[in-house]
């Protein structure tokens, strides 16, 4: 059984279909061909939107955290030996300075809900019942409901497709490269993770761009348009919240003593 066919979730399936083809019929007399393209990146800016409260609470952990860092380093040294008491001390720690440990993962947790509905629109022929008609919209000769490794089995006829998807896949990768120059913050004084596992870490945002290789192009679009608004957030968010800031200092990366 197709579990988008069950009644609840088809008919969020179906909210979500009527609001990226009314997005797309909006856009229409202007935007053209690309205008099933243009609705999901609004869709996303919309979502974004709506997530930016959660974006405050995660910038706001990340400097707590790095406040905290010495004291995490010494919580390590002192229970190396313990995981269980490191573990009930470090949880301690969180809750007295009233700091989320989680606070990171909100952002991707909460639009991993949108990106499944966006695939989904994109990859049923029917939906609640009914035609999906935004199987037959394109952006440049690009079907948005097929991805990249699915184009490329196509055989013969899928340039020049073929370059929308390249372009996407590209964009992201260079919008990843862009986010992790500006992004990644120092590591602060008293730290314990170790700077190799750091580095390592940084690059993980790369397998986006695999993932994306494999869901549809409007989900691509989607994780795109999605990733773009992230480095803009975070590095305004960072600006207007930094605790350097607040005590009438310079804005420079927070460093813990």
């Amino acid at each position: 059984m197709d579990f988008f066919s069950w009644p609840p979730i088809a008919a969020i399936l179906d909210g979500a279909y009527g609001l990226v083809t009314g997005l797309s019929a909006t856009v229409a007399p202007f935007a053209g061909t690309l205008s099933g393209l243009l609705a999901v990146a609004m869709l996303t800016v919309l979502v974004r939107v709506l997530l930016i409260p959660v974006g405050v609470s995660q910038v706001r952990a990340e400097y707590a955290r790095r406040r905290l860092a010495p004291q995490l380093a010494e919580l390590q040294r002192r229970h190396s030996g313990d995981r269980e008491t490191l573990a009930q001390k470090t949880m301690e720690l969180y809750r007295a300075e009233q700091v989320s440990p989680f606070a990171g993962m909100l952002p991707l947790l909460a639009q991993i809900p949108v990106v499944t509905l966006v695939y989904a629109i994109f990859t049923h022929a029917t939906i609640a019942g009914h035609a999906n008609a935004l199987l037959g919209e394109h952006a440049f000769g690009a079907p948005l409901g097929t991805s990249f490794v699915g184009l490329t089995g196509a055989g013969a006829g899928v340039w020049p497709a073929m370059l929308v998807y390249v372009g996407v896949l590209a964009l992201i990768a260079v919008v990843t490269t862009v986010s992790r120059r500006v992004l990644t913050l120092p590591q602060p004084e008293g730290s314990a993770a170790p700077a190799g596992m750091v580095r390592a870490l940084s690059f993980l945002p790369y397998v986006t761009v695999l993932f994306a290789a494999f869901v549809p192009l409007a989900a691509a679009v989607y994780i795109l348009t999605s990733t773009a608004w992230t480095v803009a957030e975070r590095w305004t968010l960072r600006r207007l919240l930094d605790p350097a800031r607040g005590a009438g200092g310079s804005a420079r990366p927070t460093t813990s003593h």
